[in-house]
């Protein structure tokens, strides 16, 4: 579960990267010289949101190994990694997709799975989930992890990140460029401190925003996922218990770059901004599927 923070704030600073480097090197006073070029500008928008998303996801799983601590497993050490090797080689065979690395990690009960491609990902478990839940209630975690393979939610969530990264440096640079003519008082048409400002402030702004699209889409692909288990195990039964010990539980405190892709509870303003939807509204779903 462990994909979605790691991937938006890795693409954030890589949008951030990109865009001082490219206003160091005059890109914005070119965009912005002789009026601003909307074409030029759109293609910039389109590269600097692109890239972002992409980068993200082409680092997405030594970054997940890195700030969860992972250890891939090569070769079992016990029974309990014997196990959890052959659960997943059986649920991506029936799932069609390639047999993703296998990792574990010290921690409160919680799991993952992230990675560009979907024959070459990567799942991992942390020690807390194995020990406090029943092998049927892990099934059926991994159950849902493999979904999300198997969905390629993981491409998806970079196109729509791409996407809505596009609008943020391009409509913040529309902004910038309106009220950098309204306030200025010279005929320079190069830009001036009103756009620098309104420009970073306007990425803020629509960044929260397309914040909210992403996690909409999220909480969306964890119902898709929670049905995905069901299928792969023939029976909605086990992730509805898996759900249920986990809504019992208090989820472990993720690194902050993995933070929303793990198991998480929210409430109020900040569901808007949550990956996950409410485990009783999941269960519910499941409910109704049945």
């Amino acid at each position: 579960m462990k994909r979605i923070l790691l991937f938006v704030l890795t693409n954030i600073a890589v949008m951030a990267v990109l865009s001082i480097v490219l206003s160091v090197l005059g890109v914005d006073r070119f965009l912005s010289a002789q009026g601003l070029n909307v074409g030029m500008l759109l293609v910039f928008s389109l590269v600097v949101g692109f890239t972002g998303s992409i980068i993200s996801l082409l680092i997405s799983k030594p970054m997940a190994k890195w700030s969860t601590g992972a250890r891939v497993i090569t070769q079992p050490s016990n029974a309990s990694e014997q196990w959890l090797i052959e659960t997943i080689s059986r649920l991506a065979a029936r799932a069609g997709i390639g047999m993703p690395e296998v990792a574990v990690y010290d921690g409160e009960p919680n799991a993952f799975a992230t990675g560009a491609f979907r024959n070459e990902a990567l799942v991992a478990v942390s020690t807390g989930l194995l020990l406090n839940m029943t092998r049927e209630e892990v099934e059926a975690v991994l159950g849902h992890e493999i979904a999300h393979i198997a969905n390629g939610d993981m491409v998806t969530m970079t196109l729509l990140q791409g996407v809505v990264n596009t609008f943020v440096v391009f409509l913040s640079r529309i902004v910038g460029y309106a009220v950098d003519r309204a306030i200025s008082r010279d005929n320079n048409d190069a830009p001036g401190i009103g756009y620098t400002v309104a420009v970073l402030v306007c990425q803020v702004l629509f960044g929260l925003l397309a914040s909210m699209i992403v996690a909409w889409f999220s909480r969306h692909r964890e119902f898709r996922a929670d049905a995905g288990s069901a299928q792969l195990l023939g029976s909605p039964q086990p992730m509805m218990h898996a759900l249920a010990r986990l809504g019992g539980m208090e989820p472990s405190h993720l690194p902050q770059s993995v933070a929303a892709l793990g198991i998480s509870k929210t409430a109020g303003f900040m569901e808007l901004f949550s990956s996950h939807p409410p485990i009783e509204e999941r269960i519910a779903a499941l409910q109704n599927q049945r």
